[in-house]
């Protein structure tokens, strides 16, 4: 009896068996939050078994644990607050009315929408790493291009669709009706989107032209990377500063553009600057030289090789060099330039020349 009477104590207009459940449950709810979302993510998984084999259940989890665990703590801390009730003196007024009840009521459900749309999300990313895997056992670049697309427009959808429903079934309003009556107010936010529209615009541009594709080594302006990802708004490039660069899809279709990738070789242009004691029989012999050298190595294209004596001036006697590589790879081009740079010193030593003290050789990164 006494432990009855106990539990019957009011409290804030709260028994103690009423606190004893709303702790019991956020306990219990939260002990096990973990494994339900694991298991749930396993019902997911069984149900996508046939088509997610590549990818494999641990993705699907690590995708997936984060929102359901929200969403799990969602329906606890619900479950458990239903277990009590506002003391009458705190007067907070009813669901209809606005005020803290229907304040909490709104942010509850609004959090319940957005988290399901989180899990959404990560569907949606799931189903995208299937369909990569899948791409990326063909040889074209074009079906990642695809996939990537796909994935951004549905999850535009997706939250489209969610924003709708939450002003529609939360707040009650007539989205038919709001949208038809926007008026000069669509005008307004038209013009406000119009950037994004040029945006959405060049990114359809970019996957119908196909100038460049995920993977490719472009330059654009002053950036030159690689592209890792094409969005709706933007595209992504890796610098060879490896800094992550987000250019507008607009700028990506309106300015000068190399794809770098689609050459067939690398260019070396640079100046040999020679001291003026350098005789002229023995300049000739050194053009001849390193001439026949870049000429006959197994790494240059054949034909396109031009060592010249270019220019003088107060400095220095100026042989122009120009070869082209046929490596795209960048490191294997330095190899082969600096193989060669190595060479034509050997043949300026050989021959008796040396370098005048302004001489600046540089390399035109192409």
């Amino acid at each position: 009896m006494v432990i009855n009477d106990f539990f019957k104590l009011t409290f804030l207009g709260n028994t103690i068996a009423n606190y004893c459940w709303f702790i019991g449950i956020i306990i219990v709810g939260l002990s096990f939050q973990r494994l339900l979302a694991k298991f749930f993510t396993f019902l997911v998984f069984k149900f996508l078994n046939k088509y997610a084999t590549e990818v494999g259940y641990n993705k699907l989890l690590g995708l997936l644990r984060k929102p359901i665990c929200i969403f799990i703590m969602l329906i606890i801390y619900y479950l458990a607050f239903d277990c009590l009730s506002f003391p009458p003196e705190w007067n907070v007024g009813s669901i209809e009315k606005f005020g803290i009840r229907s304040i909490l009521f709104l942010s509850f459900h609004i959090a319940i929408v957005l988290s399901i749309t989180w899990i959404f999300l990560r569907l949606v990313d799931f189903f995208g790493l299937i369909l990569m895997q899948r791409a990326s056992l063909t040889l074209s670049k074009t079906d990642d291009q695809i996939v990537l697309f796909i994935k951004e427009t549905i999850k535009v959808i997706v939250v489209v669709f969610a924003l709708f429903f939450i002003l529609g079934a939360i707040f009650k309003i007539n989205v038919a009706s709001l949208i038809a009556g926007l008026g000069i107010g669509g005008l307004a936010i038209a013009l406000a989107a119009k950037e994004s529209l040029e945006n959405l615009i060049g990114s359809f541009t970019i996957f119908l032209d196909k100038p460049f594709v995920i993977g490719d080594s472009i330059k654009i302006g002053a950036v030159e990377g690689k592209v890792e990802n094409i969005g709706f708004r933007s595209t992504r490039i890796r610098t060879l500063d490896k800094s992550f660069m987000t250019i507008p899809n607009k700028k990506m279709v309106d300015n000068e553009l190399d794809n770098l990738s689609h050459r067939t070789q690398r260019r070396a242009n640079f100046n040999i600057g020679l001291s003026h004691e350098t005789k002229a029989e023995q300049l000739k012999n050194i053009i001849d030289e390193i001439q026949y050298f870049i000429e006959n190595h197994p790494s240059v294209l054949k034909g396109e090789t031009h060592v010249r004596l270019q220019s003088f001036d107060f400095n220095a006697i100026n042989v122009m060099v120009i070869y082209f590589v046929n490596h795209i790879d960048y490191n294997l081009f330095l190899d082969v330039y600096e193989e060669i740079n190595y060479k034509i010193l050997e043949i300026l030593d050989k021959k008796g020349a040396s370098l005048a003290h302004s001489n600046n050789i540089l390399l035109e990164k192409k």
